[in-house]
């Protein structure tokens, strides 16, 4: 053993071979932490002083190679500024151009997701041998971030400014035949021949067979592209690129521009042009948003995995009751992720819509390579469609996804009640009724809670598990474990009207509502939010959502908070309901709705709307950008800290995550109470005060008050 430590060790083979392996102790993965970097550090110290070195081979002892940097270490160096920065990537800069100059050939053994900083060190390598089913791929970008540790120098160097540039600025990861293509794997074996293919491969290298001087010194050598060319490349990149990200995201353009700017140059002089813009990136508010919305999803993945340890025995077969769009849905994603499901309905109509929908989603899988014909047959089939509760009686957990009516629900949920036996948990799948209300019929109120789907199931990575007054530990454990196997991200919440996110979501439906009525152009509205951030302004995801569910939902949420929701005026959502317009569903909502090239609903504008709401609302005026985001934002906000302050919501970091899981709250600002950590509690509260006279939605809590009195902040020390 020529070096032993905690993160990776080096030891001599047969034939004069280094076999250098990553495997960090009390992790479940590999990865760029400041531990393995320092032994990374000291095991080319031992390399580079031992003799009789042929060759060295990069394996990983765990079924991943390395998926990364640390991320939980960005933080501190990010805040340290630019010298901060450049601290935390030199050293690995260091290593990696070490193991690239060694005066051996080099080859990395990619057996599982070498990813960023893993991929990184295999490009360092003089040749790589991909497992067939690993991946490899540099996903910095998703971060706010450019790679830091030679990405964006070798990988053009390797397959070419083209490839590089895509598969950097798209941030995705690549699967082994298209890594084969593009060259950057040399060879693709199955996983349990990855280290004999390696060894091979390395022993023509060092016979001289293969000539590594060669390829090593493309890698450190500028780019032969002429500056024609290169201008052309480089040009059209930027504006496909710049456009796919938009304003919001700069650093997919950051990434093109290190390569365009370090193509020319040797591999030194690269390399610290990348370290600059990484440097540049990573003091953007949206890098910082980005990093604290990773940690924040590996903190409410570790929350819903203690649920999952509780529970008391694993869901191995579920039931929704209510086929549909909806059922077909929840259907779909339980047996796509293994778990067989009956779908049973009254009417075979709404069996045969659930099957239907659940045979389109996974016919496209089929068509984009992504499942075989075999695949979909045996996902089917563990879908039952039944008409009867024959069989409920074997059932762990049984999601009622029935209309939303509170008297059908309650027959619904006693009738299955007396089907099923006494260790059955039952959820409901309701979006805004009261889950100690739906348990009033029920025996055992302790097995019953809410289980929030958001539409379309397949898409949306949320579920809000509710918890009524009576619930037991245990069932939330079952549905937690049920929503990990369904590989959704689960968030608990207690019992209240609208739950989280549709309780925070109807004040800023509000909020749009009043700017309506007062006169601002809902198109206009529109189009504010969207450049704010927003996937899709209010009047449009209203039709999305349902004008008639909103509707429904806004009557159930004034019923529940009427000082703050209570309606003293006819909404827009009202007008466009009483004249039939529900949105996408009908193809007239605010906007008319044609179908595309592909078959999905284009928005239309329409003066039908405007007429429509003319003798509803004020004379049409200018609303300056700033005042129609306040006016949007201050609702939700306040609504959102009452849930944190009230415990419907446990955590700052569970509330953030669950609204851009659940309605696409624009990820590079982080989060509601990130973006009030931003923008300051003292300028918020003065920013709501001016709308004082809207009413109460627009009043802070007694509590954000406070803390912007003292100077506190809703993350403290963690971002």
């Amino acid at each position: 053993m020529l070096f032993s430590g905690k993160a990776l060790s080096v030891q001599m083979l047969d034939n004069g071979i280094a076999e250098l392996k990553f495997d960090l102790q009390g992790e479940s993965v590999n990865k760029f932490n400041r531990l393995t970097v320092s032994e990374f550090s000291q095991a080319l110290d031992a390399i580079e002083a031992a003799k009789d070195i042929k060759g060295v081979l990069l394996t990983s002892g765990k079924s991943v190679f390395i998926v990364g940097a640390d991320i939980t270490e960005f933080g501190g160096a990010f805040s340290a500024g630019p010298e901060g920065i450049a601290d935390l990537m030199n050293k690995n800069n260091e290593n990696i151009s070490r193991l690239e100059d060694l005066p051996v050939p080099s080859v990395a053994a990619i057996n599982g997701y070498a990813l960023g900083g893993g991929f990184e060190v295999c490009l360092g390598c003089d040749y790589r041998v991909m497992g067939d089913q690993a991946k490899v791929g540099l996903p910095e970008v998703k971060l706010g971030l450019i790679p830091g540790w030679g990405g964006t120098v070798r990988l053009p160097r390797v397959v070419g400014v083209d490839v590089a540039a895509e598969w950097i600025a798209a941030g995705k990861e690549q699967r082994p035949d298209a890594a084969l293509t593009a060259h950057a794997v040399d060879a693709v074996v199955p996983t349990d021949k990855l280290k004999d293919a390696a060894l091979k491969l390395l022993g023509r290298a060092i016979d001289g067979e293969l000539d590594y001087k060669a390829r090593r010194e493309i890698k450190k050598s500028p780019i032969p592209l002429n500056d024609i060319e290169a201008l052309m490349a480089f040009f059209t990149t930027k504006a496909f690129v710049g456009a796919q990200a938009g304003k919001n995201y700069p650093s997919p353009v950051k990434a093109v521009e290190s390569i365009e700017q370090g193509y020319k140059v040797t591999r030194e002089e690269a390399l610290k042009i990348e370290q600059q813009k990484f440097i540049e990136c990573a003091q953007t508010d949206t890098a910082k948003s980005l990093v604290g919305l990773f940690l924040n999803d590996q903190k409410i993945g570790k929350v819903a995995k203690g649920w999952e340890k509780k529970a008391d025995k694993k869901i191995e077969r579920a039931a929704v009751l209510g086929a549909g769009i909806m059922g077909g849905g929840i259907a779909y994603q339980s047996a796509y992720k293994g778990t067989p499901i009956k779908m049973k309905d009254i009417d075979q109509k709404g069996i045969d819509l659930g099957l239907k929908e659940a045979n389109k989603l996974l016919s496209k899988l089929v068509q984009r390579g992504r499942m075989t014909a075999e695949k979909m047959g045996e996902t089917l089939n563990r879908i039952e469609p039944t008409l009867s509760y024959d069989g409920f009686d074997d059932i762990d957990v049984v999601v009622e996804a029935v209309v939303e009516n509170p008297k059908v629900k309650h027959a619904v949920l006693k009738e299955v009640e007396g089907k099923v036996t006494e260790d059955t948990v039952i959820a409901s799948n309701t979006s805004t009724i009261s889950i100690d209300s739906l348990a009033e019929p029920l025996q055992r109120p302790e097995n019953f809670l809410g289980m929030h789907f958001f539409n379309p199931v397949h898409k949306m990575p949320l579920v809000e598990v509710i918890r009524g007054e009576k619930t037991s530990e245990n069932a939330i454990a079952r549905v937690v474990a049920y929503a990990n196997k369904m590989g959704k991200k689960a968030i608990v919440v207690r019992d209240c009207p609208g739950f989280l996110v549709n309780r925070v979501l109807f004040p800023y439906f509000a909020g749009f509502s009043m700017l309506v009525r007062d006169g601002a152009d809902f198109q206009e509205v529109d189009k504010v939010m969207e450049r704010w951030g927003w996937p899709m302004g209010p009047a449009y995801l209203m039709d999305v959502v349902g004008i008639d569910t909103g509707v429904h939902a806004e009557e159930v949420m004034a019923e529940g908070f009427p000082e703050r929701m209570g309606k003293t005026f006819t909404a827009a959502s009202d007008v466009m309901y009483e004249a039939g317009r529900y949105g996408q569903k009908n193809d007239k909502g605010f906007y008319n709705y044609e179908e595309d090239k592909k078959g999905k609903p284009k928005k239309v504008a329409t003066e039908e709307s405007y007429e429509l709401l003319k003798p509803h609302v004020a004379d049409r005026r200018e609303f300056e950008k700033d005042e129609i985001i306040e006016r949007m934002m201050v609702p939700m906000a306040t609504e959102l800290a009452r849930c944190l302050e009230e415990g419907i919501v446990e955590s700052p970091a569970e509330a953030d995550m669950a609204l851009i899981y659940g309605i696409g709250f624009p990820p590079f600002r982080g989060g509601i109470f990130a973006w009030l950590d931003k923008v300051g509690l003292d300028a918020f509260v003065k920013m709501a005060d001016k709308y004082a006279d809207l009413g109460e939605l627009y009043k802070p809590t007694e509590r954000m008050r406070e803390m912007a009195a003292k100077g506190e902040t809703y993350y403290g020390d963690d971002k």
